[in-house]
């Protein structure tokens, strides 16, 4: 897997994943460890990724910490959780980036108007500077519009897939050039070809 370096900083391309609907089968608010299920096959998508040797991370709006409805803490646990059941697989996720705000529906400190909100691209750029992603070859993977709008808007290649929302219709009316796969395997699939052969 190649790299470019900015500044003598070696930068390696990323798969920014959107979770519920993408990873998860989406469940409203989804929080409990005992309601967690992995799509078919994101396991094995995740473990082929990062064995091409792209960052794995996670974005997800949970604007359910905004609405009083779980805590951020309640999310480290579920994730900490998808972190154990990945290990079965001999893989992992690098970082989760979550945007707890909503602008409207909020309450107290996350009642808020915010850049980590997909579609907009705040928490793939914030991941880009942390961990050094070279933005111009990665990939944004997600079920609705609002991570096409993301991946577009932080300047990667986005992918819709069409389980959880899958709103493809939509997609493809907002963003006609936008790549769909039936789920994260067949997008893994595509990144691994277009990789490949450019």
């Amino acid at each position: 897997m190649g790299t470019t370096e900015v500044n003598s900083r070696p930068l390696k391309p990323a798969v920014f994943l959107d979770r519920d609907g993408t990873i998860n089968v989406e469940k409203n608010y989804l929080y409990r460890i005992e309601d967690f299920e992995f799509i078919p096959g994101a396991p094995e998508a995740i473990k082929r990724l990062k064995d091409a040797g792209f960052l794995i991370v996670v974005v997800t709006n949970q604007s359910g910490v905004a609405r009083g409805y779980y805590s951020l803490e309640d999310v480290d646990r579920l994730h900490t959780h998808i972190q154990d059941e990945l290990k079965r697989y001999d893989t992992s996720i690098d970082a989760f980036y979550v945007c707890p705000h909503h602008p409207t529906e909020g309450e107290g400190e996350y009642l808020l108007e915010c850049d980590c909100r997909k579609g907009n691209p705040g928490m793939l750029l914030q991941a880009a500077e942390d961990m050094g992603v070279d933005l111009k070859h990665s990939w944004m993977v997600g079920d609705k519009a609002a991570d096409i709008e993301a991946g577009g808007r932080a300047g990667c290649r986005s992918i819709l897939v069409e389980t959880g929302y899958g709103d493809a219709d939509n997609v493809l009316a907002l963003y006609p050039d936008s790549l769909i796969a039936s789920d994260i395997f067949g997008a893994v699939k595509e990144i691994i070809t277009q990789y490949t052969t450019n």
